[in-house]
């Protein structure tokens, strides 16, 4: 039989284990454990990717050996002309296709929004599914509408008597191909933003406007526009965001041609990384990236807020 001093030290062990492990979760520490995984994964995912491509930025990569240049990839990259083509294209892009789509959406939201339309829900799910439609198959469609012998849009010009447009070979028609593509695009998933606060204005404003004698159009410049501010805010910044990684539409209708016309920033990282090997230039092309995207994010902000005050 066991001693009962035996029987009496496993209890108190027992009962200190059992108190240590009730102390452990508090009321103050279960978050941490309830928060612990989620920030595991963070920090393996991407905290650590981030530090550690900053750390690649400043070095030269030959195989498996890694070697410190310093600076010698920034220097690089503000004397390659390949990176100002790059860094122009994104932005003529973004100058045209941006105000174009937002103010698209804007007019088909209002459009949505009125009583007199019927049959919304379809409408807005037909203008949204662009958004959630696979891309590489879209473009693949757009490439075959776009084809300069057999597509279906020089065959449609050629019945009104046009000459066929080069799309995806010629300079300027190929900065247009991406910018029809992204617009056809994206234009419904602003839509929805405008529609969301259109549907937040109150409709007082609206009723008091009419009592006034203003009509549709001042109602809606001086109701509609002003009360859209933050919605403007935020699809202009998002978009533009967005704009400066431009990347799948490049890359599959026209491989960043002809003649670097459509080669982009995010197209001229990806092929400086994974067609040329060179991660340390590649890193460096990325973190100036992340600044240019901070500082026109910031300006944006800037000034929309002098604006409102």
């Amino acid at each position: 039989m066991a001693q009962p001093e035996k029987i009496i030290s496993t209890a108190a062990d027992y009962r200190v284990n059992v108190k240590k492990r009730k102390t452990l979760i508090t009321p103050k520490s279960a978050p941490y454990f309830f928060i612990g995984p989620s920030l595991i994964l963070i920090i393996i995912f991407t905290i650590y990717p981030v530090l550690s491509s900053f750390i690649l930025s400043f070095q030269e990569v030959r195989g498996a050996e890694k070697t410190f240049v310093g600076f010698a990839n920034y220097t690089r990259l503000f004397h390659d002309p390949v990176f100002y083509k790059s860094l122009s294209n994104t932005f003529q892009i973004l100058i045209v296709q941006v105000p174009i789509m937002l103010f698209i959406s804007l007019l088909i939201a209002v459009g949505l929004h009125s009583s007199l339309v019927r049959f919304k829900a379809f409408f807005r799910i037909a203008y949204f599914m662009p958004a959630i439609t696979a891309l590489v198959a879209a473009s693949m469609v757009f490439m075959i509408l776009l084809d300069e012998h057999f597509g279906l849009v020089n065959y449609l010009l050629s019945l009104i008597g046009l000459e066929p447009i080069h799309w995806l070979t010629s300079p300027f028609w190929a900065k247009v191909s991406v910018i029809v593509v992204m617009t056809w695009r994206w234009t419904g998933y602003n839509m929805v933003i405008f529609l969301a606060g259109l549907q937040a204005i109150p409709k007082e404003l609206y009723e008091a406007a009419s009592i006034d004698g203003a009509s549709k159009i001042k109602q809606f410049f001086l109701i509609t526009i002003p009360q859209l501010k933050p919605v403007f805010i935020f699809t202009v910044v998002m978009s533009t965001i967005g704009t400066l990684q431009l990347f799948d539409e490049p890359f599959i209708l026209t491989q960043g041609g002809p003649n670097s016309a459509t080669m982009t920033i995010t197209l001229y990282l990806y092929e400086t990384g994974f067609k040329y090997f060179e991660f340390g230039y590649a890193s460096a092309i990325a973190y100036v990236l992340v600044i240019i995207i901070a500082v026109i994010s910031w300006i944006q902000m800037k000034w929309v807020g002098d604006l409102e005050e």
